[in-house]
């Protein structure tokens, strides 16, 4: 197994590699075909050959679909990996719902994500996201009395404010927070990145292409039953101005030798020693490009001009990261 950075969960939590693999896209998502799953498997032992061992899944992907899979995939080396799961999501038939966030409803969620995974307990277990129809204090509690009963070793929490990760971690030691972060995507450095540092919070640093929009392959208009264009990012005009933000990138991508899509990764990575930049595969193509864009160093002036080009508000419209 090759060495690979690592990151501490919180201030007294594990070593996880410092590069997570994201799950959800091996299984059918936004009502797309589902990748292929020998491959899926494949590109997950892959990942812990090289030492990622943090796998991220959540209990409604594809109505359990996921976790089933990452469960085949850990059947004979649950030691490797660390499995993060996100819960309180409601969906029928495809559809968003809502979020279920009581008591009871997390002491059934969590029952049925263990018996996919085959496994006795959960490493990180957070909600994927709050919406105050159930008091903070029942739902972090609740996690803190399953890390009690030894079916949780972590408590994680997913896309809350400053506010609430101070609550949060009041209640509760919190060990990791996940949530969007990108070149394009930069709101939580106001409060909330600033807040997790402070209390000794790793960031789990999903969407780090902007849904596609830093790969440097996307295209105006976008296909009529593309998911993004549901958002006002990815429309008309707006879609137009902010892909010729990331011609930027796709320039320094070019001199430096990578891809815009590592660049971006690259730079998530670079924001803090505290930061795992959450990377979705399905296909062991992916792994080593990945691997590559860990290693990608910025000097002073290539830095700048990233933060300054893509300052915040630079990208215009709306996307569900702004909820």
């Amino acid at each position: 197994m090759e060495q690979i950075t690592k990151i501490k969960l919180g201030k007294n939590g594990p070593l996880v590699s410092k590069l997570g693999l994201g799950c959800m896209r091996m299984s059918s998502i936004y009502g797309g075909p589902a990748p292929d799953e020998t491959e899926s498997i494949a590109t997950i032992h892959a990942a812990l050959d090289n030492g990622i061992n943090f796998l991220n899944t959540g209990d409604f992907y594809a109505a359990g679909h996921n976790e089933l899979l990452v469960g085949k995939a850990i059947k004979d080396r649950r030691d490797d990996a660390f499995i993060s799961v996100k819960f309180g999501a409601i969906f029928y038939n495809g559809q968003w719902l809502g979020l279920d966030l009581r008591p009871n409803a997390i002491k059934n969620f969590i029952n049925y994500s263990l018996v996919r995974l085959g496994i006795d307990t959960i490493d990180l277990y957070q909600p994927c996201r709050l919406d105050n129809s159930v008091p903070l204090e029942e739902v972090i509690g609740t996690v803190a009395d399953l890390i009690k009963e030894g079916k949780v070793r972590q408590l994680g929490v997913s896309e809350i404010t400053a506010d609430q990760l101070r609550k949060a971690n009041s209640i509760h030691p919190v060990s990791a927070l996940e949530i969007g972060y990108s070149l394009a995507d930069r709101q939580i450095e106001s409060d909330l990145l600033p807040a997790a540092k402070e209390l000794g919070i790793a960031v789990v640093a999903f969407a780090n292409t902007a849904e596609g929009l830093l790969t440097g392959t996307m295209k105006a208009p976008l296909a009529a039953d593309a998911y993004q264009g549901h958002f006002s990012r990815f429309q008309g005009e707006n879609l137009i101005k902010n892909l010729e933000k990331v011609e930027v990138l796709k320039a320094m991508a070019r001199e430096k030798g990578f891809t815009p899509t590592q660049l971006a990764i690259a730079w998530v990575n670079a924001q803090g020693d505290h930061i795992m930049p959450l990377v979705s595969m399905s296909r062991r193509s992916r792994l080593q490009e990945n691997l590559k864009a860990m290693e990608i160093a910025f000097n002073a002036e290539e830095m700048n001009t990233l933060n300054q080009h893509f300052a915040p508000g630079a990208i215009i419209g709306s996307t569900y990261l702004q909820r």
